[in-house]
């Protein structure tokens, strides 16, 4: 169950509950059922804390909005230190192909956020993209920007 990702490792504090493992929570600090989008969020925060120099008290999961009179999750969100919205992380399980589909998730639920920075990822596969929202329009980018350079 617990696949490897393109992602780098991290020593994880996992715990078996009757066959039901699970791993203890930095960011929420609780111990969390793992399925397999909750092990691609719980390693990309990590890459976003570990390499990306991402402060862990800016980060939030799985935060709650409406949209459409819906609610809905937000998987990853993170902050600057003023508070406002930077980076808004859409994660899916490893098996889940990143299509247009999910492209078209994210997109929805930044109409509610307004973020210039999105991130797709299964896990295996990570897609970047700068919102111009002044333009209207978008860029993917290779690689996720450090904190400090957002």
């Amino acid at each position: 169950m617990l696949q490897p990702l393109n992602l780098p490792p991290y020593p994880f504090k996992i715990t078996d509950q009757d066959g039901q493992l699970s791993l203890f929570d930095e960011i929420r600090k609780r111990n969390i059922i793992i399925t397999p989008e909750e092990w691609v969020r719980q390693h990309f925060v990590q890459y976003l804390i570990g390499q990306k120099n991402y402060p862990k008290s800016l980060i939030k999961l799985e935060g709650g909005h409406k949209l459409h009179g819906k609610q809905k999750r937000s998987d990853i969100l993170a902050f600057n230190s003023a508070g406002d919205k930077i980076l808004l992380v859409e994660c899916k399980a490893p098996s889940v192909a990143i299509d247009q589909k999910v492209f078209d998730q994210v997109a929805r639920y930044n109409i509610v956020h307004k973020i210039a920075l999105l991130a797709v990822t299964n896990g295996l596969q990570h897609y970047y993209c700068r919102i111009n929202f002044e333009l209207q329009n978008y860029q993917f980018i290779e690689e996720l920007p450090e904190y400090q350079k957002i």
